[in-house]
């Protein structure tokens, strides 16, 4: 098309006249210097910018190759854009799917894993894919309902809350916007553009072969140092396996090594008999799930049990922030719970305000949500003591690690029957070994004492609890 501009204005005929006979005009405070040299300027997609010179009698003949759109018409000088849009997807519009918001704390994550292959279909708001984080799992979910037509990130990425990790298209039958500059007439679309000159000067240029060069090969080699009888034999590298660690791994591993660093720590230790807990909990366990719906445990015990002894020694419920000590005037106990991709641990909010089936409850809740991966950043947040039991697993006697930013944490342990001295008389007792980690620079040993042993007290004999005492 501009091709033919150009040789109409070089033959003389009446557009070169009349090129030729218009000097200067005003232009539009959107226009730019250019107008001032008396230029037309047209902009295409697919070509290069080209000015050519017009007068108004010329416009008839102009508009009539098609598409070309006129913009200005009311000035002698005129600028008319070729504007190409966007080309549309044979299927339809393409939608980004994107990382979603996943909580003020968390910044990035890893893209675990893609639930859906490329050509799968998908509905609205179903989720195409996992972002694992420091915390918790969160889903990709499609923003329209469509077909998958590519990934843009691979599994094992670090995204960033707007991330694009796939393209999705809306299904057939929806409005194709078309490109003006499909219409572009056969003599502009058969002029080449500079891309493909360049592309052809390319292609005549003589490649140059360039032969590697290989490496004169060594007069010398130095030989193995040999093995002398007493040196180790070390398993071969085959037998070895290098995986990366999970974000929730790698965020424990994290937390817990500045909980180390940051805390003095101490242990101390006592042990619990266990028979008037499980007495109850075996006299009442059917009438308790018929009115309730839930189990009756004994974590419930000691949640109200940590809720005494924290309401006793105000201490261990506060912590230390710079120079100063926060006392929390509220009761949030975390119960730590280790899931197949690591540990969390949820938060039962207003413990001191729940009763024993309130308390079960939420911690079957909480206990299913860690399990399927669905638990909330609001879920793990805040806390402000911490119970974790190692007895479902075995573990005998431990010292487990305070939970940052909290002041202690207490360690419940197997139940193991013991022989124990009671009345005079040695009896077999289920024991529980029970362990307090505290922060020493804010806590006492006397505190802390006096804290596990209000635990111990209340457990061996629940009717504490309702006599206050």
């Amino acid at each position: 098309m501009f091709g033919v501009l150009r040789r109409k204005a070089a033959s003389g005929g009446a557009l070169s006249a009349s090129l030729r006979a218009y000097g200067p005009t005003v232009s539009k405070p959107r226009t730019s210097s250019i107008l001032e040299k008396k230029e037309f300027v047209s902009h295409d997609s697919l070509f290069h910018m080209n000015r050519l010179y017009f007068s108004p009698e010329d416009l008839g003949w102009l508009t009539t190759l098609t598409p070309m759109r006129k913009v200005a018409a009311s000035q002698p000088e005129l600028i008319i854009q070729i504007c190409g849009r966007p080309f549309s997807s044979d299927n339809g519009d393409l939608i980004d799917a994107v990382v979603p918001f996943m909580g003020e704390s968390i910044t990035d994550g890893t893209l675990a894993k893609f639930l859906k292959n490329p050509g799968d279909g998908v509905e609205v708001d179903e989720p195409i894919a996992q972002i694992e984080t420091d915390k918790v799992t969160v889903d990709v979910a499609s923003p329209e309902a469509g077909v998958i037509q590519k990934f843009v990130a691979k599994e094992g990425d670090t995204v960033e809350p707007g991330t694009k990790i796939a393209v999705i298209s809306k299904p057939e039958g929806g409005v194709a916007h078309v490109a003006p500059s499909e219409n572009i007439s056969g003599k502009a679309a058969s002029q080449p553009s500079h891309p493909t000159e360049k592309t052809e000067e390319d292609k005549q240029t003589p490649k140059v072969e360039i032969t590697p060069m290989t490496d004169k090969p060594k007069e010398y080699s130095l030989s193995p140092p040999k093995r002398s009888a007493i040196e180790p034999q070390l398993p071969p590298k085959e037998r070895e396996r290098r995986v990366p660690m999970t974000r929730i791994r790698k965020r424990v591993a994290t937390r817990l090594k500045d909980s180390q660093n940051t805390y003095a720590m101490l242990t101390t230790f006592n042990e619990v008999d266990m028979t008037n807990l499980m007495k109850l909990r075996s006299d009442y366990k059917d009438t308790f799930v018929d009115k309730h719906g839930v189990k009756l445990g004994l974590m419930s015990g000691f949640v109200k049990a940590a809720v005494s002894g924290l309401q006793n020694q105000p201490i261990i419920n506060a912590v230390i922030d710079g120079d100063d000590i926060i006392y929390r005037d509220y009761i949030d106990i975390s119960i730590a719970v280790g899931t197949p991709k690591g540990l969390v641990v949820p938060v039962v909010r207003n413990a001191d305000k729940m009763n024993f089936a309130q308390i079960e409850k939420e911690i079957n809740t909480l206990a299913k949500r860690a399990n399927d991966g669905s638990l909330s950043i609001d879920e793990m947040a805040g806390g402000s003591f911490t119970i974790s039991n190692g007895g479902v697993y075995g573990s005998l006697l431990s010292t487990p690690i305070i939970n940052p930013p909290q002041s202690a944490i207490l360690g419940m342990h197997s139940i193991v029957s013991r022989p124990m001295v009671v009345g005079g008389n040695v009896v077999p007792r289920p024991m529980m070994y029970i362990a307090l980690t505290y922060d020493h620079r804010l806590i006492d040993g006397r505190e802390a004492v006096f804290f596990l042993c209000r635990i111990k007290d209340v457990v061996e004999d629940p009717r504490r609890l309702l006599l206050d005492i």
